[in-house]
């Protein structure tokens, strides 16, 4: 099916991304469709993160908005498919890298005609990165994120860093802009897309993820998600493990227990995970009872 027309767009806080649109521009300027790459620039408090970013704007068919004000990531990204002028947009994190020279035409060239999810692989130097913990969890969950995985449950495997869609979709179905904080936005679109029969399909095409922040910026943002998905438990109840294993606990010793040992333990598992050499193994149990004893 031929596709004509692509909106790359791409929302950014505080980082530099112009090497990733200029491997987009490259890629799109080769595939004879109409073309634009839009990166929408949060309410950055960096300036030297924005002034790099300006070389945006000198690239063919590129454009660098800048928005004041931080309005969040459900909204940051209604605000690009509004801008968006092509009938369809692939968004994309500006911390992701190109992986390969047919990252674009492999999506012109799939015949689903709705949402296309081409996912995400983890690079970096293992040696090097042994004791960073999002490194070494986003490499232990690496498995259950392949195309084939994902589309076991296509809905519940929806994630904006590399999601190709159709515009008018966007624009019937934007982003729930109470989620103004770390997470979930996207799964609540899949949830949304179910509710409304539209097809997703998830392919092997995958962008890089090379960027991974120390360990306690990880924590800190892992208990923002983890708020999140307490705020909006009701909306996302079926669409996230943590939800369902916490709603499947019924009897209330145990979540006595898990509270207590958070409590007497909690600080502890947060040293470890801080730590040079965080467990895996912690950080689940640190997640599940942060969860239980501040977001449920």
């Amino acid at each position: 099916m031929k596709k004509q027309g692509l909106s790359v767009l791409i929302p950014t806080h505080n980082h530099v991304c112009v090497t990733l649109v200029k491997q987009l521009a490259q890629q799109l300027a080769v595939t004879g469709i109409d073309h634009e790459v839009i990166v929408a620039d949060d309410g950055s408090t960096d300036s030297a993160s924005i002034a790099g970013n300006q070389a945006i704007n000198d690239l063919p068919h590129c454009r660098y908005l800048i928005r004041q004000e931080n309005v969040g990531r459900a909204a940051i990204r209604n605000v690009l498919v509004r801008e968006a002028q092509q009938p369809y947009v692939l968004f994309i994190d500006s911390d992701m890298t190109i992986l390969n020279d047919n990252y674009i035409r492999r999506y012109l060239d799939n015949d689903c005609d709705t949402v296309i999810d081409g996912g995400v692989a983890i690079h970096g130097d293992e040696e090097a990165l042994r004791g960073n913990l999002r490194y070494r969890y986003e490499k232990a969950e690496e498995p259950h994120h392949t195309a084939p995985e994902r589309q076991k449950t296509p809905y519940q495997h929806l994630h904006t860093a590399n999601l190709f869609v159709h515009r008018d979709l966007m624009l019937a179905h934007p982003f729930d802009e109470r989620f103004r904080y770390y997470g979930y936005e996207d799964v609540l679109l899949g949830k949304t897309f179910r509710q409304q029969h539209i097809a997703i399909e998830h392919i092997d095409n995958p962008l890089g993820f090379c960027t991974f922040e120390t360990n306690a910026d990880f924590v800190t943002k892992t208990e923002e998600g983890l708020r999140t998905l307490g705020q909006f438990r009701d909306d996302l109840k079926g669409y996230s493990r943590l939800l369902t294993l916490v709603s499947n606990i019924h009897i209330p010793a145990v979540l006595t227990m898990i509270r207590l040992w958070h409590k007497l333990f909690g600080r502890l598992e947060r040293r470890n995970l801080c730590g040079s050499h965080p467990s895996i193994t912690i950080f689940k149990l640190y997640r599940l009872g942060y969860f239980i004893c501040s977001c449920s």
